[in-house]
């Protein structure tokens, strides 16, 4: 008998105090029976101090918090880390922005996808259905372009591999060697995607609409882009480990349809 399936949402956060109880609220009119795990980096604005008081009204939200910002991937890794040790097994892990880029109401389709056999589900922007709103040409040709060259330079036929959105199987994070992470910003995304599937997991990409902030300001700037471009070179001189993998499981792009039980 399979253990019942608990679901926690990462939300990694600098100074999002404005975002953060909108965010919160979303997620819990969309998914009530999730619980939220908060990763503030001594946010200067008070994201942390509010998380805190926000998690004593509601004992579905927990917060992480940590001495200062090193980069986005370090706090995925944290955050994975605290959650794989809680003492009630968590099955699920969602990673999504605290900036309401993300849309709540499509936490479901990651999950279910999830539950049709995918061992990690990707909100893409570039799958057919998916889309942006509110965002520039520029944005959009960094965000096209970046993921398919990195594609290219990895061997990996994902056509968001920069995205944020994901829904993680337990078994998967606990097979991704996290201590080895090489990448601290936003290549995370690239590199933890690109792992797992050279692992054999299975990575199906499910169709997202991606919004432009509204609140607060944005973390993305040319310079982190191009160290992401820069670091994807990085990985490919890693151990054949992570190059060659584990072939036993289906890898790569798979149609949610494939996944669905007959």
């Amino acid at each position: 008998m399979s253990p019942p399936e608990r679901t926690v949402v990462v939300l990694p956060t600098y100074d999002e105090r404005e975002n953060l109880p909108v965010a919160l609220r979303e997620i819990f009119a969309a998914q009530p029976d999730v619980q939220v795990l908060v990763v503030d980096d001594a946010s200067p604005d008070g994201t942390g101090e509010l998380a805190d008081a926000l998690a004593r009204e509601d004992p579905r939200i927990r917060v992480l918090h940590r001495p200062g910002k090193q980069g986005l991937g370090r706090a995925y890794v944290d955050a994975f880390r605290h959650v794989l040790a809680w003492p009630e097994r968590v099955t699920h892990v969602i990673q999504m922005d605290a900036d309401l880029s993300h849309d709540p109401r499509q936490i479901e389709r990651l999950r279910a996808a999830c539950r049709a056999g995918a061992d990690v589900a990707l909100g893409s922007r570039w799958a057919p259905g998916g889309g942006t709103v509110d965002w520039p040409r520029r944005r959009q040709w960094m965000s096209q372009g970046g993921s398919l060259y990195a594609g290219r330079v990895l061997g990996v036929d994902i056509s968001d591999l920069t995205g944020g959105f994901k829904c993680w199987r337990r078994e998967t994070l606990e097979a991704l060697p996290l201590g080895e992470i090489l990448t601290a910003g936003y290549g995370f995304q690239i590199e933890m995607t690109a792992r797992a599937i050279r692992l054999g997991f299975r990575a199906v990409e499910v169709p997202i609409t991606f919004r432009e902030r509204t609140l607060g300001r944005s973390k993305m700037s040319g310079r982190i882009f191009r160290e992401a471009l820069v670091g994807v070179w990085r990985l490919r001189r890693v151990p054949a480990r992570f190059r060659g993998g584990n072939q036993a499981r289906a890898s790569g792009k798979v149609d949610v349809d494939e996944l669905r039980p007959p």
